[in-house]
């Protein structure tokens, strides 16, 4: 597995590109239809929810309904330090080939399982046929029925707990006209207003969203709708929309 350096821009950028080609397949699939698409608008919607203290899967955060040419899912979080997993659920409308894009800290595993629990798709590259699924699911090659699934996102075997970890996922399929952009907090452990995302993870995402502007231009949002680049970062902070 590649390791980078997110404290410098070469660093980042390097990250970016690296995603910029596990997902190339999938953008050129959308470019043919973007031509021809005519939609001049995108829907943004962003909510802010604090994730459940609880480690199981059926307390997992709500990140919405994927929908084919319609429905894009955005998530952004972090894991504290001696935070040891954070769940996340989604409906997928119609069986398709959606795609996952993911960027973040060296270190993060994310693991796509069904509404029962079994892992379908594994980002650690020893998990043999599920890692294989993962690298489809990046490309935009792995089919999934219709119906609830879970993304589980914990620390690669090896990363000590002890190390928060800043990470943002994506999902698509097809074209779309609603964007949903989803701040996961981490849970109340004071008070409601307690805004839980470091100013480092900000800086992060931040840093991240221009890197894909430089380098992998059109990486996020080739051939759907017509949002920047920067829309899975760079609008997460603006609160409800």
């Amino acid at each position: 597995m590649a390791s980078y350096d997110f404290t410098t821009e070469s660093g980042i950028s390097s990250a970016a590109s690296d995603l910029a080609a596990s997902v190339q397949a999938a953008i050129k699939s959308a470019e043919a239809s973007s031509a021809s698409d005519g939609s001049d608008g995108v829907q943004e919607f962003s909510k802010t929810v604090r994730k459940s203290s609880s480690t199981i899967a059926s307390k997992a955060t709500d990140i919405g309904v994927l929908a084919k040419n319609t429905t894009r899912l955005n998530v952004v979080s972090n894991l504290e330090a001696k935070d040891n997993v954070d769940f996340y659920k989604f409906r997928v409308a119609n069986t398709g080939e959606p795609t996952l894009a993911n960027v973040g800290d060296e270190g993060a595993r994310i693991q796509v399982m069904t509404r029962l629990g079994s892992v379908i798709a594994d980002s650690n590259t020893d998990s043999g046929s599920t890692y294989d699924a993962y690298q489809s699911l990046q490309k935009g090659e792995l089919t999934l029925d219709s119906g609830d699934y879970t993304i589980r996102v914990t620390r690669d075997k090896g990363v000590d707990a002890g190390t928060p970890l800043n990470y943002a996922l994506q999902l698509g399929m097809g074209s779309y006209t609603q964007d949903f952009d989803t701040i996961a907090q981490q849970a109340d452990k004071s008070s409601e207003d307690t805004v839980s995302l470091s100013a480092d993870a900000q800086g992060l995402m931040s840093m991240l969203s221009s890197a894909v502007d430089t380098t992998a231009n059109g990486l996020f949002t080739a051939g759907q709708g017509t949002a920047s680049s920067s829309d899975l970062i760079g609008t997460l902070f603006d609160g409800y929309v």
